[in-house]
């Protein structure tokens, strides 16, 4: 029989409800956490005052390589990896502090962050699982999300070299292209 530490459940819960807060979805939460299924639900209910969103997790690498969705991306992996160098913390507790920090330079710069917590969860597993890197743009020097067979030697990101309609949009919280 396993005995289980009241401050590592403790932890736990709290990590879970920090992801709670920040918008993760259910699955996320049993990912990194040890809670029971049951736990984890009344938790989510408790704090959210809602239950949880239903249904499969974004399993698609594409979604990441979309202009704008690649520009937030990045910014948010650029703080997760600098993050991981630089501080000792558990997995789940840098992708936590990482999406703090982007969503503070999102509202710094006045747009909406298009990146959930979710998906910047899931951004860092694809990572680890080598489905997804970062490549330096060739322009600017700035590390983009790409597929790891992009050609690196000639990268250029979307901001260097944005699609032809990029930021004409009124859409508010948008990146605009003057």
């Amino acid at each position: 029989m396993r005995v289980k530490s009241i401050l590592t459940e403790a932890k736990q819960i709290d990590r879970a409800v920090q992801l709670i807060h920040l918008g993760a979805r259910l699955q996320v939460l049993e990912s990194e956490t040890d809670l029971s299924y049951e736990r984890l639900l009344r938790l989510y209910k408790e704090v959210s005052g809602k239950s949880p969103s239903k249904g499969q997790l974004p399993f698609s690498t594409d979604w990441f390589m979309t202009w704008q969705p690649n520009i937030h991306a990045s910014l948010f992996l650029n703080i997760h990896e600098y993050l991981n160098k630089a501080a000792e913390m558990d997995e789940i507790d840098t992708v936590i502090k990482a999406y703090q920090l982007y969503q503070e330079q999102t509202t710094a710069q006045g747009l909406e962050a298009m990146l959930s917590v979710t998906r910047a969860w899931r951004l860092v597993k694809f990572v680890d699982n080598g489905m997804l890197t970062l490549t330096k743009c060739s322009k600017c020097n700035g590390h983009f999300v790409t597929h790891p067979h992009e050609v690196a030697r000639h990268y250029v990101c979307g901001l260097c070299n944005p699609p032809a309609r990029a930021g004409k949009g009124r859409a508010q919280g948008s990146i605009q292209m003057h």
